[in-house]
């Protein structure tokens, strides 16, 4: 049985912009690997409600499930929740639980819930909080799309709180062989040995060393079996 797929989209304009670098794919792909879940494709937009609406639409009809990263927080252009909400032709306002959590939170630090920080308790119907344990504003899961924060250590610790609740199939397995040698005399071997094994996924990814070239073949699959036979052709192949 296949396992369960996955989107991402990402969300901002500094990180189209470079500004920003994104590190929330890199963990939710490592994260979801492990768990048996297949990121299948990765969007970034900008701070655009129409093209957060569109990608929505279009990635959570495509895959088991999506997951977000960026725009919910307090300021004008944290335009994520509305977004999400209209994609489902949901409505949104300010949520009592929502509410109190932040409430909570500005209580305890002598700071005012103000105007803007309220606007972070905008949650879609029928959505369901995702925790922040590291600044208490909630993300939400509206149908299978998970919306968190940009900020890589709140994302890391709402998609930690996340993934138990998430079922997954045969965790991806990988193992690596080093050659010395360019990819134009590697290329026949390893499209013969891909064909071999269909079911599994055979990359090269190249690399300069002190002025040589040559590449990792990193080989991916679910079947631990096959994946060392695989290799074991690898090494052999090389080796001679």
């Amino acid at each position: 049985m296949p396992n369960p797929t996955a989107a991402m989209l990402v969300i901002g304009d500094e990180i189209l912009s470079g500004r920003t670098r994104d590190a929330n794919t890199h963990h939710l792909a490592r994260e979801l690997t492990r768990t048996g879940i297949d990121l299948a494709e990765v969007r970034v937009v900008h701070d655009d409600e129409a093209a957060i609406v569109a990608a929505v639409r279009a990635l959570s009809g495509a895959f088991d499930m999506l997951f977000t990263s960026g725009g919910i927080g307090p300021t004008h252009d944290d335009i994520t929740a509305e977004a999400v909400a209209r994609a489902f032709d949901t409505p949104i306002g300010i949520r009592d639980d929502a509410r109190a959590i932040l409430a909570a939170h500005y209580e305890a630090r002598g700071q005012d819930l103000n105007e803007a920080r309220l606007r972070m308790a905008r949650i879609p119907d029928g959505a369901t909080l995702i925790d922040n344990p590291v600044s208490a504003a909630p993300g939400f899961i509206l149908r299978n799309v998970h919306v968190m924060a940009g900020v890589p250590s709140i994302f890391e610790a709402m998609l930690a709180s996340v993934l138990p609740t998430l079922t997954g199939g045969a965790p991806l397995l990988s193992q690596t062989w080093e050659v010395q040698r360019g990819e134009g005399d590697i290329a026949g071997p390893l499209s013969e040995l891909a064909a071999r094994y269909p079911d599994l996924s055979v990359g090269s990814y190249p690399f300069i060393r002190d002025g040589c070239h040559g590449a990792q073949i990193v080989i991916r699959g679910q079947d631990g079996a096959r994946l060392a036979a695989a290799m074991a052709e690898l090494a052999g192949m090389f080796e001679a």
